[in-house]
């Protein structure tokens, strides 16, 4: 009996599962009618069991129009639970990203301007480099005093330009510090929060070869496509299975049994030689003389006479 009674259970609590993912997921595709899909997805669940077991067990019985429409109505709601528990489980994962968007969306904009930072300190030194190259020029062209004093005249003529270079390359690395500082919480909540994705971060790396944040969201729906295709026609057919358990013990209950045939073991006859009543006579003492002895008794008489 166990082999019906724990597919049965095992087939109620998957439809169970299946049915509060549906539901719940039917009421957010429908925002506006929460409570009234709620009760439809609950009872077309209900419905969709007992149709299920009813016609396993009317089969044979029901004309094919019946049989038609039924296994048509079984498979739709099949799809219809499938489409609730794939859009429970979606906004399962929207909500998550939807934590991650502003996060991911602070740290671009700091990246941005530490980027643009340092393009500015990498501009401040080409020009730093650019006056060197100046003087360079000056002092290759003449090895006299007077190229040596043109040159310091130009390292002076330039000296605004590079304290001005140096300056700003002073402010930029200031400020990227600063940004850097500011960026550091904002990083460990999206480490945190992506550390949550790992195993699906590794579930888009081998089916798609990269951990890019557009294709984590197919591996997510590829996921959630899997586990639907498995889920809702997973009870139904152990629920047929229980059925099928049950109506075969049922079958070998009914079932009449064989008679049991007595078998009467005949007494056996003891042929041994025995010795029969008119093989004994009785005395004068009422004791049983045997009759072969009573020729001895008289030959004794006849000599004692």
């Amino acid at each position: 009996m166990i082999n019906a009674i724990l597919p049965f259970i095992t087939a109620i609590a998957l439809s169970g599962i299946a049915a509060y993912y549906s539901v719940i997921g039917l009421a957010q595709i429908f925002p506006g009618s929460y409570w009234p899909i709620i009760i439809m997805g609950s009872v077309l669940e209900a419905a969709k069991l007992v149709t299920v077991s009813w016609l396993y067990n009317n089969w044979k019985e029901t004309f094919s129009a019946l049989k038609v429409y039924f296994l048509i109505a079984v498979i739709l709601l099949m799809a219809i639970t499938s489409m609730g528990i794939f859009g429970y489980l979606s906004k399962a994962h929207i909500e998550h990203s939807s934590s991650i968007t502003p996060l991911v969306e602070k740290e671009f904009i700091y990246d941005e301007k530490i980027k643009t930072l340092k393009e500015t300190i990498e501009t401040n030194r080409k020009n730093v480099l650019q006056l060197d190259a100046a003087v360079d020029q000056v002092m290759a062209r003449s090895a006299d005093e007077r190229g040596a004093e043109r040159s310091n005249q130009i390292r002076k003529a330039q000296q605004k330009e590079r304290l001005r270079a140096a300056d700003e390359i002073a402010r930029a690395q200031t400020e990227i510090q600063k940004i850097t500082e500011e960026k550091s919480p904002i990083s460990l909540e999206i480490k945190k929060a992506e550390s949550d994705l790992g195993p699906i971060k590794y579930v888009a790396d081998v089916v798609y070869g990269t951990q890019d944040r557009d294709l984590i969201d197919k591996a997510v729906r590829l996921v959630i496509f899997v586990i639907i295709v498995v889920f809702d026609p997973l009870a139904v057919l152990l629920l047929i299975a229980a059925n099928q358990t049950y109506r075969r013990i049922e079958e070998e209950r009914v079932k009449p049994k064989p008679e049991i045939k007595k078998v009467v073991r005949k007494k056996k006859i003891d042929k041994s030689d025995s010795s029969s009543i008119e093989s004994f006579l009785v005395d004068d003492k009422h004791q049983v003389i045997r009759k072969d002895n009573i020729a001895d008794m008289n030959g004794d008489m006849n000599e004692r006479s």
